[in-house]
C-alpha cells in the first residue's frame, strides 16, 4: 500500500464519485467537511460538458454542500480554454453539439456560434470548429449540421470521449456515443479534450496553485479519470460506486495508486492527515 501522505490538492471527479444522477452518495457532506477542515485545496473536475459552473454549485447545494465557482472545471471550460489558446475566439466561428455548459464555456471566451445547417464555405460562411459535448436533446439535425460542417473541413473537437454515463437507473450512453457517430459519417477522428487526455488536469493544476508530488486525482473510472491521472504524471484514488469495478481492476494495463469502496473511506483516510 502507498503512503496516503503529502496530500495538498485534489482533483475530483463529479459523476459516480460524489453523486448518480441526482442521488448524492453516502458521506457527501462529511468529506467536503474534511477537505475545508484541513485545508486542502480542490477542483471539481469532470468530463459531463452538458451543465454550468452555477449548474453545479446549484446542484451540490441542494445536496446540502457549498462550493465556489472557481472549485469547478468541466471538459466544456477545458475545450474552451484550449480553443482559445490555439485561435482567435475573435474570428473564429464554431457549431456545437451540446447544452449550456459547452455554450456559455464558448461564449465567455469570445466565439461566434453558428446555427443549424449553417455550413463551412469558400466564401467564411459556416463553422471553423464543431465542438461535441454531451446533449439531451441531441438529434438529426444537429448530427447533419455538424456532420456536414466536418466534411466540409471544420476541424472536429470532443469535448470528452465517455461512452458511458453513471445514473440513478444505471449506465448510459456518453459522449463518446455520439462522437462515434460522427467519426462513422465523416471518417473524421475528434479531438478529445477531457480525460483521459491531460489537458485538464493541467488546467485545473494551475488553478490549484499546486505540483505534481501533492496533487492526487480521485474518480471512478480506470480509462477517463485513472488513465488521465497517470499521464498527467500524479497520482489516484479510484472509488468503486462508479464505472470501473474490481474485476476491471485486475484486467487492467494500469492501476491507481490507491482503491477504496467510497467517498466515506476516502474520508477516513484523510482524517488520518490531522
Amino acid at each position: 500500500m502507498h503512503p496516503f501522505n503529502t496530500i495538498r490538492a485534489l482533483i475530483i471527479d463529479m459523476d459516480g464519485v460524489l453523486w448518480h444522477g441526482n442521488q448524492a452518495i453516502a458521506g457527501l457532506s462529511e468529506f467536503f467537511n474534511t477537505l475545508r477542515d484541513l485545508d486542502i485545496r480542490f477542483i471539481l473536475a469532470t468530463n459531463n460538458a452538458s451543465s454550468t459552473p452555477e449548474q453545479y454549485v446549484s446542484k451540490l447545494a441542494g445536496m446540502g454542500v457549498t462550493v465556489e465557482l472557481q472549485e469547478i472545471m468541466t471538459s466544456a471550460m477545458a475545450t474552451a480554454m484550449y480553443l482559445a489558446e490555439q485561435t482567435d475566439p475573435a474570428t473564429t466561428k464554431v457549431f456545437v453539439i451540446g447544452e449550456d455548459g459547452a455554450i456559455q464555456a464558448l461564449l465567455e471566451q469570445g466565439f461566434t456560434l453558428t446555427g443549424l445547417y449553417e455550413i463551412k464555405d469558400d466564401a467564411g460562411n459556416g463553422a471553423d470548429i464543431v465542438v461535441c459535448g454531451k446533449d439531451h436533446a441531441i438529434n438529426w439535425d444537429k448530427l447533419a449540421t455538424a456532420t456536414l460542417n466536418i466534411r466540409a473541413g471544420a476541424t472536429f473537437i470532443g469535448t470528452n470521449g465517455d461512452t458511458t454515463l453513471p445514473t440513478e437507473r444505471g449506465l448510459t450512453h456518453g459522449n463518446g456515443a455520439i462522437l462515434a457517430a460522427l467519426e462513422a459519417a465523416t471518417g473524421v477522428q475528434p479531438v478529445i479534450i477531457g480525460k483521459p487526455e491531460p489537458i485538464m488536469y493541467r488546467q485545473a493544476m494551475t488553478k490549484l496553485g499546486s505540483n505534481l508530488a501533492e496533487t492526487i486525482a480521485i474518480g471512478d473510472k480506470l480509462e477517463t479519470d485513472i488513465l488521465g491521472a497517470i499521464r498527467t504524471g500524479i497520482r489516484s484514488l479510484m472509488v468503486l460506486t462508479g464505472v470501473s469495478t474490481e474485476a476491471d481492476l485486475k484486467s487492467s494495463g494500469y492501476q491507481p495508486t490507491w482503491v477504496m469502496p467510497d467517498i466515506t473511506a476516502v474520508t477516513r483516510a484523510l482524517r488520518t492527515l490531522k
